[in-house]
């Protein structure tokens, strides 16, 4: 008999989810720094002047180069022609430079330097970007929200570049294996990121009791460094199984000007690409305001100084139990007794309630909209496992766009009506919270593998290339609208947390109510071309 055939890294349980986890912190710390700024954005109106425009302009920055200068498409030509771990490495070594701009931007040090001079003095007007009225400044910004905007330019073209090389190195790996499963748990942990940043980036910025903003950018700059250790053990992970293999890098077709009158001619294709900018737009730059709206629009009291909820301790004890709701809720789904199922529900359950206990006594809105992400986590391979065997993934679209306009609207109108109770107010905070979370999963469960079914697969890289740039418009318009809304809408020099936010959360809602009217449409043209969206995955 032929000596047995010798086996590589990917064929070891351990190894190929050894690869996961170091692609997945990656991204866990990069989402981290995504919204590092966004539940301290009173803070920034306070210690550095940064209004509700000047914020949402610097937060719509983040995708600036991918919409404008189509880095997105660019990102995708290096993939596919350096491969997976040299471009994992490449974009987390741009996110930490993108990371270390924007930390010195609101760091003291930057105050009165030469840099905050020049800033203040140009790029107050940009031809032709103005207008078109699409310039990511405008005259008058703070110069360190410009200098800012530079840094998250920067950090967006390595974390976009980064999430399309993390899907590839997935595919490498788990081919053949359990890839559904490792693609969802690299999502959760991804998504625990913005939980993380909500406990972590007002704790390191009133750390000691003296506000330091630049402290939770430092906090970000450290978890990006991180970041680049964990793309680099991967690379030399990547090219030992290379090296068993014998074998070149898994490359897709490259983008090409030539697929894109195919794929715009395609009405499964408009569908699709705009209820994902729709969907995508009205949860991501949402995120970005939501501490603050949660700010003007709850009753809070901050703990007594010396009280256990206002130290440093609860902060810490708060998070190992969100960890406990985000891990046993995970592990729930996959586990084949019953007993062992319900288990880790029923510790899932009673961790959360925990958690949200601990979050009314510390009486900050960080902390309640942290638990944001904590039941798409639980939900996500459930309704993954559902559309599998089950199919109905438009409707999953038409009941998560209903969610949603629920909750924009729960949070424009019935939130504000609990101003002055403590207690209901912050229920209903985490009601719409996590129903919210649950449409998140909802959506991209069903909106992702529905695509395939929709546009030919001779130009399916092509079509994901621009549904993601298009995606990308929506990403860098709305925080931008949103905070020239708030502006717009509250008096002038209205204090950082007692905006009106009604009037953007409408805006929100509308989004929905157009995925809606969009869904339906979706819904008609499978049912006449019989294209199977509402048919299951997996085939029989």
């Amino acid at each position: 008999m032929s000596q047995a055939i010798e086996k590589t890294l990917r064929d070891s349980a351990a190894m190929r989810w050894t690869a996961l986890l170091l692609l997945a912190l990656a991204m866990f710390c990069s989402y981290i720094f995504m919204d590092i700024l966004s539940p301290i954005k009173d803070l920034m109106q306070e210690t550095r002047g940064w209004d509700s425009t000047a914020f949402g302009t610097m937060q719509g920055s983040e995708v600036f180069l991918n919409v404008f200068v189509f880095f997105l498409i660019f990102a995708g030509i290096i993939l596919d022609k350096m491969g997976v771990r040299f471009t994992a490495v490449l974009s987390a070594a741009v996110m930490l430079i993108g990371a270390c701009v924007k930390w010195y931007a609101v760091s003291d040090s930057f105050i009165g330097s030469g840099l905050d001079t020049w800033f203040t003095n140009n790029l107050n007007y940009i031809p032709i970007f103005d207008e078109l009225g699409v310039s990511p400044f405008y005259q008058g910004m703070p110069a360190s929200a410009k200098f800012a905007a530079c840094g998250f330019m920067i950090f967006g073209c390595g974390c976009e570049m980064a999430g399309i090389t993390v899907s590839r190195g997935i595919v490498k790996w788990f081919k053949g294996r359990e890839m559904a499963l490792a693609m969802g748990s690299e999502m959760a942990l991804a998504r625990l990121g913005v939980a993380t940043c909500m406990i972590f980036s007002p704790f390191f910025a009133k750390l000691g009791g003296e506000l330091s903003v630049s402290r939770s950018v430092a906090f970000g700059v450290v978890l990006m460094c991180i970041a680049l250790i964990m793309t680099i053990v991967y690379f030399f992970m990547d090219k030992k199984l290379d090296s068993q293999t014998g074998e070149a890098e898994e490359k897709d077709d490259p983008f090409k000007i030539s697929d894109i009158g195919k794929i715009l001619s395609d009405s499964g294709f408009w569908l699709v690409a705009l209820l994902c900018v729709l969907y995508y737009s009205a949860i991501f730059p949402f995120q970005k305001y939501a501490v603050n709206m949660l700010q003007c629009n709850l009753t809070l009291t901050e703990p007594a100084s010396d009280s256990f909820w206002a130290s440093p301790s609860v902060t810490i004890v708060q998070y190992v139990i969100m960890l406990l709701v985000a891990a046993a809720g995970f592990a729930s789904n996959f586990q084949k007794t019953n007993s062992k199922k319900f288990g880790l529900l029923a510790i899932s359950i009673i961790a959360l309630i925990t958690y949200c206990y601990l979050g009314y006594m510390r009486q900050t809105a960080e902390s309640i909209f942290a638990v944001f992400p904590l039941l798409a986590v639980l939900i996500t391979p459930i309704l993954g496992n559902y559309l599998d065997n089950h199919g109905k993934a438009v409707s999953m679209l038409i009941l998560g766009s209903l969610l949603l306009i629920g909750c924009h609207l729960t949070f424009a109108f019935v939130l504000p009506l609990f101003k002055g109770s403590a207690v209901g107010g912050v229920i209903v905070a985490y009601a719409t919270i996590l129903v919210l979370g649950a449409s998140f999963s909802l959506v991209p469960a069903s909106l992702w593998p529905s695509v395939p079914k929709l546009v030919d697969a001779k130009v399916i890289g092509s079509a994901y290339a621009l549904i993601f740039w298009i995606q990308n418009i929506g990403l860098w318009l709305f925080p931008l609208l949103i905070g020239k809304v708030l502006d717009a809408t509250n008096p002038e020099g209205a204090s950082a947390t007692e905006l009106d936010y009604t009037a953007p959360l409408v805006m929100l809602a509308c989004l929905g109510v157009a995925a809606l009217i969009l869904g339906f449409i979706l819904k008609a043209v499978d049912k006449k071309k019989g294209i199977g969206l509402e048919e299951p995955n997996i085939k029989n």
